[in-house]
């Protein structure tokens, strides 16, 4: 995902804070066109987890993916293009009737987040913070992608999706998104360790996160 630094911008009035600015974009578009380059040693590790647990990047509806010692169906995938960027984004059948689904990214490395509908929030995006269920949340990211979204979702099968992603210390994550033309839906975000998840592939052609 591609973030925003527009309330930057306005924040610094100064030459030397404008100057500052454009480094720092010049910085980030750097790191995320393209393909990002992956350690040696990061890409054993990965690859050791996934002969022990799968790959999360290969997931597809109907594998069922097991997040610390509770199984889920996959019912339904999106995945997400911004500029050179992509991701994809899980939705898990949960027995409770909670909408969860599980996001994966590689931001250079694989970042596995589990993300709980929160459908009373009452909260809009746009303020550099936001206090949510008693925890507060710095803007951390905005923008637009392009996704396409199998059956499961409820998604039309190709669309645009607007994102803000918030972060709180210790790595909690508030989101909003928009498919389409509707309104914010507001979810909260944990990171997980690789091996918190594993992956039972079932049969079917495989899709690459």
């Amino acid at each position: 995902m591609n973030g925003s630094m527009a309330y930057l911008v306005a924040a610094l009035g100064c030459p030397v804070g404008v100057a500052g600015v454009v480094i720092a974009v010049v910085a980030l578009r750097k790191a995320r066109s393209g393909p990002r380059s992956r350690t040696a040693g990061a890409s054993l590790r990965e690859r050791d987890a996934d002969a022990l647990g799968g790959d999360p990047r290969r997931l597809k509806p109907g594998d069922v993916v097991e997040i610390r010692q509770v199984p889920y169906t996959i019912r339904g995938s999106i995945h997400l293009v911004e500029g050179g960027w992509s991701w994809a984004e899980h939705l898990l059948d949960d027995t409770g009737g909670v909408k969860r689904w599980l996001s994966v990214q590689e931001d250079p490395d694989l970042e596995l987040v589990l993300w709980t509908g929160e459908p009373s929030a009452t909260v809009t995006p746009g303020a550099p913070t936001l206090g949510v269920a008693g925890r507060q949340y710095t803007w951390d990211e905005s923008g637009q992608a392009r996704y396409t979204a199998t059956e499961g979702t409820g998604l039309d099968p190709r669309g645009t999706m607007r994102y803000h992603d918030y972060q709180a210390p210790g790595g909690a994550r508030l989101s909003f998104e928009a498919y389409g033309e509707t309104g914010w839906a507001v979810a909260l975000g944990e990171r997980l360790h690789r091996a918190e998840v594993s992956i039972h592939p079932q049969g079917g052609p495989e899709q690459v996160a």
